[in-house]
């Protein structure tokens, strides 16, 4: 495609339209029902080239709006259906969920102006409200209605624990013991709830093992005896100085629980008596629910630094490009630097597993196959801090104009069908094959015919 006259134009409203869009929006937008709902960023696309767009402008800002929507929702759908199934079942995805956009949206927080970028194609920035539990009921609908299991099993967490008793009179220099009494009595409730439960030694143990969660606590005792002066017995008490409970998630190293307030009034005549009841004491400061909670968190907030980027207005870039992936909630830039360090806050859908593994297939991946290099690459991954390198090239703006002149890194993991619904004429099919052959070459299939613009119509019809 020729380059036009107005390219450099177009570069500079299109960063102007990001930078404006994000700076308005926090990241994390007021909603008035947390639990039920989910605030979403997303990028929509269109094709200008499309012979129905030619005769109805208006038909194309009406369907560039509604693949932004989409978009959200389907952010929404990956918080609960594994990434494998929701390619493996997105057509029936699409048909019976994405399709319920309109339905789904509770309201539309923020909404940029249209451009026309680099990449010949239509951009629409969106931050929206989606509604979990209607999502989850559709899914749910949808799963028992063609016997197919979307939603996430997210099984019984494994727990490890670990608890410490301390002689408050021995000082600090003793060594403190493990209670066998009081992690069995831990063990015991934990297992009632159906998970897998077992005592470690250390973090480090416990992330060896594959373990969800740890709780830990000590407890520090003293015993105090007083003689009773009508009989002259002694008698000794064991009262609670201090204790400490935690718990942390194993893989992220996030402190998802602590609690340091001593119980009142809490005394035992021995201290295998005193260890029992911590045991059960710890044991009450969980539910089943408050692991349920945190396993089916829709989201998890990183701090990400990206090193290598040349401008600020290469951030912005990265930043666009980061909200239009599937797994990236929202995006905020929050700081940039002159030594070329910028700091991402990033909204990441709730996935458990290997977290390095997750950003390189579904973050660095598509944006490495935009640009055609390896330009990204994984420095670290600790908790919930990611440290990524980025190489500008020979030219300091080369990155900048990539991200600019090439289809989003979006499209270069995206599944035939939004290939299909999305690309309506040649130019652009041919832009989106040097970023993902495979999926244009799937796209094309005969198994896979194309969609129309009947099509278009018919999904604009039902939005």
């Amino acid at each position: 495609m020729k380059k036009k006259p107005s390219d450099k134009r177009l570069k500079t409203v299109a960063a102007a339209v990001i930078t404006l869009f994000w700076l308005w929006m926090p990241l994390h937008a007021a909603t008035p029902d947390p639990g039920a709902t989910l605030t979403v960023s997303a990028e929509g696309l269109a094709d200008p080239e499309a012979q129905i767009y030619q005769s109805d402008k208006g038909l194309l800002l009406d369907d560039l709006r509604r693949d932004a929507l989409r978009q959200c929702v389907e952010k929404a759908v990956g918080t609960m259906v594994d990434s494998t199934s929701l390619v493996e079942n997105f057509t029936l995805v699409q048909d019976r969920v994405l399709t319920r956009s309109k339905g789904l949206i509770k309201r539309v927080i923020k909404q940029s102006d249209p451009w026309l970028g680099e990449d010949g194609f239509m951009h629409l920035l969106v931050k929206a409200e989606v509604s979990l539990n209607q999502v989850k009921e559709a899914l749910s609908d949808l799963s028992r209605s063609e016997r197919v299991d979307l939603i996430k099993e997210h099984g019984n967490p494994k727990i490890a624990v670990i608890v410490r008793a301390r002689d408050a009179q021995r000082g600090l220099d003793v060594v403190v013991e493990r209670s066998a009494v009081a992690e069995n009595l831990l063990k015991e409730r934990l297992s009632g709830f159906g998970y897998r439960v077992w005592a470690v030694t250390d973090e480090a143990d416990a992330q060896a093992g594959g373990a969800d969660f740890l709780i830990s606590g000590e407890a520090k005792f003293k015993a105090l005896s007083a003689r009773l002066p009508t009989s002259g017995v002694t008698v000794t008490k064991h009262v609670l100085t201090s204790w400490t409970v935690q718990c942390k998630d194993v893989q992220t190293a996030e402190e998802i629980y602590f609690n340091n307030q001593i119980p009142r009034n809490k005394s035992w005549a021995d201290e295998d008596a005193a260890l029992e009841d911590i045991g059960r004491m710890i044991g009450e400061e969980f539910s089943r629910d408050f692991f349920d909670r945190h396993l089916l968190a829709p989201s998890r907030i990183f701090q990400m630094e990206v090193a290598g980027l040349a401008d600020y207005d290469t951030g912005v870039l990265l930043k666009k490009e980061l909200i239009g992936l599937r797994p990236v909630l929202n995006v905020e830039l929050r700081d940039y630097r002159a030594d070329g360090v910028s700091l991402f806050e990033v909204e990441f859908s709730g996935q458990r597993g290997n977290f390095a593994q997750i950003l390189n297939a579904s973050v660095i991946a598509p944006l490495n196959a935009k640009l055609g290099r390896n330009a990204f690459r994984l420095l670290s991954a600790s908790g919930l801090a990611v440290r990524l390198a980025a190489d500008a090239g020979k030219d300091p703006g080369q990155l900048s104009a990539a991200f600019n002149a090439l289809p989003p890194a979006s499209l270069a993991d995206a599944p035939p069908e939004r290939l299909r619904e999305l690309i309506q004429s040649e130019s652009a099919q041919n832009r989106v094959k040097a970023i993902n052959p495979d999926g244009v070459a799937r796209m094309n299939a005969p198994a896979a015919p194309r969609a129309t613009s009947a099509g278009a119509v018919g999904a604009a019809a039902r939005f």
